[in-house]
Parts: structure tokens; sequence; C-alpha cells
């Protein structure tokens, strides 16, 4: 397992999709799933930087799993935020017009529809949620 820990801030997204990207890449990914993984990291990344330690600040660790015989990826983010699990968020009416819809949630809604699966559990006082996606 590879591991990179850093604070959780809007800033440090490039980095763990360097960090993720440079593990996918070595694994021969294909790049419609680098580019899903991605979008899930600037997602997922990006919702633990602004809500998880509201209004301080704190740190969140990714990590990279891969398994070769199935070759599945695994991108796990753990953080000390508040508890949040984003696998409740409502699923937004995507039927309806952009104007017409609730503001939140089609990123979560674009993460689980691309991902092979996502879990989350909270665990000794952490948030942790799973990405698995087959590359």
């Amino acid at each position: 397992m590879k591991e990179l820990t850093l604070e959780a801030k809007v800033e440090n997204i490039n980095a763990v999709t360097a960090f993720i990207d440079e593990q996918l890449e070595a694994q021969d990914c294909a790049m419609k799933a680098q580019m899903q993984i991605d979008v899930a990291i600037d997602e997922i990344f990006g919702n633990i930087a602004h809500y998880a330690y509201t209004p301080g600040m704190g740190e969140a660790t990714v990590q990279f799993e891969f398994d070769p015989d199935t070759r599945m990826a695994c991108v796990c983010f753990i953080d000390s935020g508040i508890a949040y699990n984003p696998l409740e968020a409502k699923t937004p009416d995507t039927t309806l017009a952009a104007e017409d819809r609730e503001i939140g949630g089609l990123g979560i809604f674009l993460v689980r529809k691309t991902m092979d699966d996502v879990t989350y559990e909270r665990k000794d006082g952490k948030n942790i949620l799973r990405l698995f996606k087959r590359i």
C-alpha cells in the first residue's frame, strides 16, 4: 500500500492527483479509468478540504492499493473531521433541468456512477471512504 498524508486544503488536490496517477500509470491503467479516478479525487478531496474540519484545518491521508489478479485499484480517503457519510446524500434528480435541481449532491452521484464500488465507514473517530475501480 502506498500512502500520502497532507493538509486537507483545496490547493493539495493536484498533489493527491499526481500521487494517485503515478500509482495508476505504474499499473498500466487505461486513460478512461484514470480520468474517472481523477474526477473522483477532485470531488472527494475537495469535499474533505471544504467541510471536514470547518472552520479549522486538519490532515487527510490518501492510500492506494492494487490487486493485480483482479486489476482492482482502491483509493482510500481518511480524515478525522466531522462524521459524514457521503453515500447517504440524497440522489439528485437528473431528469430535471439544471435550474430546477437542488444545489449539491451531483459530485458524489458522479463518483458512485463511475466507480465499481464506493464504501464508507466511521472508525476510531475517522471517516474512511474507499473507491474501487477496475483498471
